[in-house]
């Protein structure tokens, strides 16, 4: 059976002594280069960690990372692994091809792969999440389908293997009840049709695969890049933001267990900080335990967002379970709490060159600001949509003074009612700061020199994270519409951008300002997407792993390097079941 599906000229256990240098060239059956191929490897001894706290590691305490790094084969199906003398698992794995493993130290310098093609069955089950999704019409119902995404979409894949099982209509809806209780807003009306829709149109697709399309090729400028990869966490972690930081580190927040990552990229090593909370605190914070039911939960803050002081380099993380900012000192190590007087869920975070910090308030249609001058806060409230929903807003104090495990929930509407979500915000060179709230469809300006708040209407759906570019132009992710898209607001004036994978649904972005790139995060096919400004050229870099859902993006300004993390709820469900922090570098040659 096994050289029906690989066949490798090399066997396992050829553990001789290492050539500094081993040349892989990868085949398939015909003798024909497969380009590109990926090609990870991976450590077979895995360091040893402390995980003495509660199967974490304890605060304070350095470990170190079984580091795996990816490359990809060029025109003629080669790709070199240097430094074979450590002993690694190699994966080789290929568009329409079952996965080949061998092993290193190798006493050849030149080896020879061949990849065995997939049956029809084995490859359409190996296609990426989206082009599933991409089948699922909803009975012809687009705005229910976008309502779905908008809802179901933002933690993890939709249409994977997890999701794609047979269901009976009451299954599905305690899922999306489930889903609910843990943050989601689906209305309830719709939960038993697209219950019944899920069921048959996805039966449909099981029964018929056919009706499956391709996925977008691999692109061959892939052998000029390489991938380093830090596994953290384990199966229950969801590590949600992450911060490059001046000093060199990657800061990396584990939103479910109050952790923050201090990852060396350059070594691989890992300090753990655990974040403080005030005596008294409840699991859940003052939203209460949502994860009644996961297996095992340890946040009391909520660790969210990251921004740095362009000033002194502290470290601000918003967290979203409590009425508070966080602040680290990245050489102290110490934490300070900053408890806010009003204000629900902080979110994204952002500074300006001012050093106040800028962060959004989801829940409760706010922007806040701390001036680390005064140690003041300063909120502004965006505008309610309608007298119901101002009111609802206004009733937030009342229901959170309610004990959060027996408070009442309002009950969502397609249109959000009573939570426009304020939800990306960034600091345009100007100074200005921009916000875009994801159910309300609309942007806002603030104005820090004069305070004022001005509102802008966003002609797509789902307008979730958003980056400034070096000349003031907004770049926005249209959620639901699978857009990329572009506001000057000199012309005020919009322009969009298909997305190079189908039926996406775009988290967030960054802008490379130094470059002229946007950073798209691919948290549905398995991608992450690069968009050249001047040229208006896409570049699709595929995830070293299954299931890999990315909600963040960082880039060195130094040389580009690009970082993301998969930040899957739940992590046991991506391909490995391990978080990691990814990087993407030009290849060393």
């Amino acid at each position: 059976m096994r050289t029906r599906y690989s066949f490798v000229l090399l066997l396992l256990g050829l553990l001789a002594v290492g050539t500094e240098a081993v040349t892989l060239r990868v085949t398939n059956p015909e003798g024909q280069p497969i380009n590109p191929a990926m090609v990870t490897r991976t450590p077979l001894v895995v360091p040893e960690v402390d995980t003495s706290d509660n199967g974490y590691p304890p605060h304070g305490v350095s470990n170190q990372a079984a580091v795996a790094t990816t490359a990809f084969t060029d025109a003629g199906g080669s790709v070199t692994i240097d430094d074979t003398a450590t002993a690694s698992s190699i994966r080789i794995r290929a568009q329409g091809y079952v996965d080949a493993h061998i092993q290193v130290p190798l006493d050849q310098q030149d080896i020879a792969v061949v990849l065995q093609p997939m049956t029809p069955a084995q490859k359409v089950a190996s296609y990426p999440s989206n082009v599933w999704l991409s089948q699922l019409h909803f009975g012809g119902d687009a705005e229910l389908k976008k309502t779905f995404q908008l809802n179901c979409a933002f933690c993890h894949q939709q249409a994977s293997p997890f999701m794609r099982n047979e269901r009976t209509v009451d299954q599905w809806v305690s899922v999306m009840e489930r889903m609910n209780s843990y943050g989601a807003r689906l209305p309830e009306p719709d939960h038993k049709p697209i219950a019944e829709l899920l069921q048959r149109e996805l039966r449909e697709l099981r029964e018929h695969p056919g009706q499956v399309p391709e996925p977008r090729p691999w692109d061959a400028q892939l052998a000029q890049v390489e991938y380093t990869e830090w596994p953290l966490g384990d199966g229950f972690s969801q590590m949600h933001d992450f911060l490059l930081h001046p000093n060199g580190y990657v800061y990396v927040g584990d939103n479910l267990f109050d952790r923050i990552y201090e990852v060396d990229p350059e070594t691989g090593a890992y300090t753990v900080y655990k974040v403080p909370h005030h005596e008294g605190a409840r699991v859940g914070g003052i939203l209460g335990n949502r994860f009644t039911v996961f297996p095992k939960m340890d946040n009391y803050m909520g660790v969210h967002s990251f921004a740095y002081s362009k000033k002194d380099g502290a470290i601000f993380i918003t967290p979203s379970m409590q009425q508070a900012l966080l602040e680290f000192d990245p050489v102290t190590k110490a934490f300070t709490i900053h408890d806010m007087p009003r204000g629900y869920y902080p979110h994204t975070i952002r500074t300006d060159d001012q050093d106040r910090v800028w962060f959004t308030l989801a829940l409760s249609n706010q922007v806040a600001m701390f001036d680390r001058g005064t140690r003041a806060f300063t909120v502004y409230d965006l505008p309610a949509r309608s007298i119901r929903e101002w009111l609802i807003l206004k009733a937030l104090p009342l229901l959170f003074w309610l004990d959060p495990e027996t408070r009442p929930q309002p009950s969502p509407d397609r249109d959000g009612t009573g939570l426009p979500m304020p939800y990306g915000i960034d600091v345009a060179p100007d100074g200005r700061v921009w916000v875009a709230r994801l159910y309300a469809n609309d942007l806002a300006v603030i104005d820090p020199k004069t305070d004022t708040v001005s509102m802008v209407d966003f002609p797509y759906e789902g307008p979730r994270r958003l980056r400034a570019d070096a000349d003031g132009n907004l770049w926005i992710v249209a959620f639901q519409d699978s857009l990329l898209v572009k506001y000057n607001p000199n012309s005020a004036t919009y322009t969009d951008y298909p997305l190079p994978v189908v039926n996406e649904i775009p988290y967030a972005l960054n802008v490379d300002r130094e470059r002229g790139m946007v950073w798209v995060n691919g948290n549905q096919s398995d991608t992450l997407l690069s968009f050249e400004i001047e040229s208006r050229q896409w570049q699709v870099y595929p995830m070293p792993r299954q299931r890999f859902f990315t909600r963040d993006v960082e880039i060195s300004e130094a040389d580009g390097a690009v970082y993301t993390s998969n930040s899957h709820f739940p992590t046991w469900q991506s391909e490995g079941g391990t978080p990691t922090l990814l990087r993407i570098t030009p290849r060393r040659d």
